[in-house]
This record gives C-alpha cells, sequence and structure tokens, in this order.
C-alpha cells in the first residue's frame, strides 16, 4: 500500500501546515468519529491519542517550542500526527472496497503510527521543562499511562469475511449477495446500484493514484476490484431485465449476440482474477502473519 505520504491529497497535508499538537489531535479523533472502514481501529487510535491530548494540555506547546531541546522532537511528533489524520480521514473518504482489500496494510499502518508517535512524546525532556513537584508528578503518572496504553489493531472478523469473498480469484463466487450486504453498510441512504456505481468512481481514482506511484501490486487488486463491480453490474442488469421481459428468455439459446454478451461477461472476468491470483494469495499470507 501507499506511504501515508501518498494517502491524502497535498492540499490536504497544507491544510494540516501550521497545527500544533493538540489541534492535529482534535481533527484526527473528529475523524475517527466519522470513519466507514475500520472503525474500531480509528476509535482505539484516537482513545489513545487523547490521553497524549490530555498530556499535553498541562503544558503550553507554544513554550516548548521556545527550547531547542524540546522544539525538534515536538515537530516531529506534529508531523507524524498530520501522516495520522490523513491515515484516518482515508477511513472515511477513500473507495471502501480498496480500504477493505487493503485491510491488513492498513492495521500495520495503525499500529506504526501509534509507535512513532508515543517514540517522538518520549524524546521531548517535558519534566525537565517543569518546576511544580505537583505538577511533575502528574506528568509522571500520563506519560505513565500512555505508555502502557497498548492498543490493539485488527481486521474484524466480518471484514475478513468480505475481504476474502471479494479477493477471491474463483468466478463460481457469489460477489452481488456479498458487496449488497456490505456496501449497504457503507452506504446506509444510497441504493445499491448507486453505491455500486460510486465505488467504482473511487476505485477509477485509486487506479490512477497507483499508475501514478507506479505501484503495479496495487494496480493489479484495484483493477481486480473494478472486475468484481462490473460483473455485479451486469448481473444486476440481468435480473432488471428479466423482470421487465414479459417471456423468460434462455440466454444460452437466444442468438449469437447473447452468446457473446455472456462470454465476455465470464472472459473479463477470468482475466481481471488470474493477474491477481498471486496478490491474492499474498493478501492471505499477511492475514495469517497477523491474525
Amino acid at each position: 500500500m501507499a506511504s501515508w505520504e501518498q494517502l491524502g491529497e497535498l492540499s490536504t497535508v497544507a491544510q494540516l501546515t501550521g497545527l500544533d499538537a493538540g489541534r492535529l489531535i482534535g481533527l484526527i479523533v473528529q475523524a475517527a468519529t466519522t470513519a466507514r472502514m475500520h472503525r474500531k481501529n480509528c476509535r482505539q487510535f484516537a482513545q489513545h491519542l487523547k490521553l497524549i491530548g490530555n498530556l499535553l494540555e498541562q503544558l503550553k506547546i507554544s513554550e516548548l517550542k521556545k527550547y531547542p531541546e524540546t522544539r525538534e522532537p515536538l515537530e516531529q511528533l506534529e508531523d507524524a500526527l498530520r501522516r495520522s489524520y490523513i491515515l484516518v480521514d482515508s477511513c472515511q473518504n477513500r473507495s471502501y472496497l480498496y480500504l477493505l482489500a487493503m485491510g491488513w496494510n492498513i492495521v500495520y499502518q495503525f499500529r506504526r503510527a501509534q509507535n512513532e508517535i508515543d517514540r517522538y512524546l518520549r524524546l521531548v525532556p517535558l519534566i525537565t521543562l517543569v518546576d511544580n513537584a505537583r505538577v511533575r508528578v502528574r506528568i509522571l503518572e500520563r506519560l505513565d499511562s500512555i505508555a502502557r496504553d497498548e492498543r490493539e489493531y485488527t481486521l474484524d472478523e466480518e471484514d475478513r469475511k468480505v475481504q476474502d469473498a471479494i479477493l477471491d480469484h474463483d468466478p463460481s463466487t457469489n460477489h452481488t449477495t456479498v458487496l449488497e450486504k456490505s456496501l449497504s453498510c457503507s452506504y446506509p441512504n444510497m441504493p445499491f446500484d448507486e453505491a455500486l456505481k460510486k465505488e467504482r468512481e473511487k476505485l477509477q481514482m485509486e487506479l490512477q493514484r497507483s499508475h501514478v506511484n507506479m505501484d503495479i501490486g496495487q494496480c493489479e487488486v484495484i483493477q481486480h476490484l473494478i472486475g468484481v463491480t462490473h460483473n455485479v453490474a451486469i448481473t444486476l442488469e440481468e435480473k432488471s431485465t428479466h423482470l421487465k421481459s414479459p417471456k423468460k428468455v434462455e440466454r444460452s439459446y437466444s442468438g449469437d449476440n447473447s452468446y457473446k454478451e455472456h462470454t465476455f461477461h465470464e472472459n473479463s472476468h477470468d482475466q481481471v482474477t488470474k493477474s491477481t491470483y498471486r496478490l491474492v494469495s499474498s493478501f492471505h499470507k499477511i492475514r495469517e502473519y497477523d491474525a
């Protein structure tokens, strides 16, 4: 999966420039409440950052930046928080199917984000700048709480099942049923066919990003997902046609045109799924390693 710097648009990164650690944590906590994917991971991450935010509230960040020994690690902490905001925000705005397919990679990024933020926090010599003994004790207690706050980031069992289904290279897999159930949760106020169209549009954007980043592996996965949504859309269209038609039409014997359309449907799926078989296997290995 792309690095954190590639997860968000440059405009988003620019908007975060100049915000201090406290305000960045507030944005991350807010973004976590609206996440459509990796909700549990986002909430876990936000809860951990709240502990850090409570600690920083006791100190004046502007004052800390006056001292060379605290300015550099504090700026590194803020950079890590900016990347973390982009990570959490992506769980709301990017393609649901893409986030699901890349699930274990995103789980790893949440783990990495917490470790990085905690590491930079430890580099800030907060205690040496506090004269009040009582404040020192409270800071030490909060630092200890943060160090002991080990969060578990993982992929939910239901998400694992959906991930297995959408990455399955077997053309007999019933993707329609799987997507109808999962997309109804991700797009609760949108008809299934419109949600499917929305996902295809987002996947096309993901494909463009991957082309720009020259990430062949991601391109293959995204092309597979586009193929899945394409075939499901065809299935929906066929069902709609059968419901509207006054006569039952047997597609296998209805003439050359129908036969060719049916053959294209199967072949297009085969071409996409065969090209992703190797990558799908690697996802299963990652899942087994992290589970």
